[in-house]
């Protein structure tokens, strides 16, 4: 099971182990962290982004998506690629950014 906290694009990622490794195929929980927008997510120390960014157009999640997070669950569709989520119907897929050790972008 993966438990991580993920980053969409603002402050620094906290992972829940330091493997550095994409867990095995399956569906987790997840909460995705929403705040800058749907951009990019942190899981296990692994940087991954939005194979299509969302946001309200001013750093913000879109409509109908939680704010500071969304909670749903990931499932790996390969070692470098997942799919989140949600109860609600969002889908997002992320891929991953190989050498990343920070987010794209900080937000305030």
């Amino acid at each position: 099971m993966v438990v991580a906290v993920a980053l969409a694009g603002c402050g620094a990622g906290v992972a829940a182990s330091s493997t550095g490794r994409a867990p095995a195929p399956g569906a987790s929980p997840y909460d995705l962290y929403t705040h800058c927008g749907i951009r990019e997510a942190n899981v296990d120390n692994r940087w991954y982004v939005a194979d299509t960014p969302l946001s309200d157009g001013s750093g913000n999640p879109p409509a109908g998506w939680g704010n500071p997070d969304q909670a749903g669950t990931i499932t790996f569709l390969s070692p470098t690629r997942f799919e989140f989520s949600d109860s609600v119907g969002h889908h997002v897929t992320f891929s991953v950014r190989p050498g990343a050790t920070g987010p794209l972008h900080i937000c305030s």
